[in-house]
């Protein structure tokens, strides 16, 4: 039970933080993601992120931070197995089933709903 009002609270302030950033500081939707992004992937090249997602779980794997988190995570690990070229390879690896899973399900909802614009 205290596993889900961490990951609450966490996953709460990631999304405090974003909304706070688009209201205070005038943030686009996509500067802000990019950010939490780039944020997200800094603290996993420190190593900081994988204690936060074993703290809180889904309360710090869902949001979009953890993307960034998954990108680096991907990169030094093919880094260590294959050099530099692991670098590029890694970061597909290790995201090609999230971003794969967004445009087939994004493709779906427009053949369902009439999309705008």
């Amino acid at each position: 039970m205290e596993k889900f009002i961490w990951a609450f609270i966490v996953g709460g302030a990631i999304c405090v933080i974003a909304q706070l950033m688009m209201d205070i500081f005038r943030l686009t939707p996509a500067h802000t993601t990019s950010t939490l992004v780039v944020v997200g992937a800094i603290l996993g090249g420190f190593g900081l992120y994988e204690p936060l997602i074993k703290f809180a779980g889904a309360g710090a794997s869902v949001p979009i931070s953890s993307f960034g988190n998954a990108l680096v995570k991907g990169a030094l690990a093919e880094a260590e197995r294959h050099g530099i070229i692991g670098v590029l390879t890694g970061i597909f690896e290790v995201t090609s089933a999230g971003v794969s899973a967004a445009i087939i399900f994004g493709f779906m909802g427009a053949l369902v709903f009439k999309p705008k614009g």
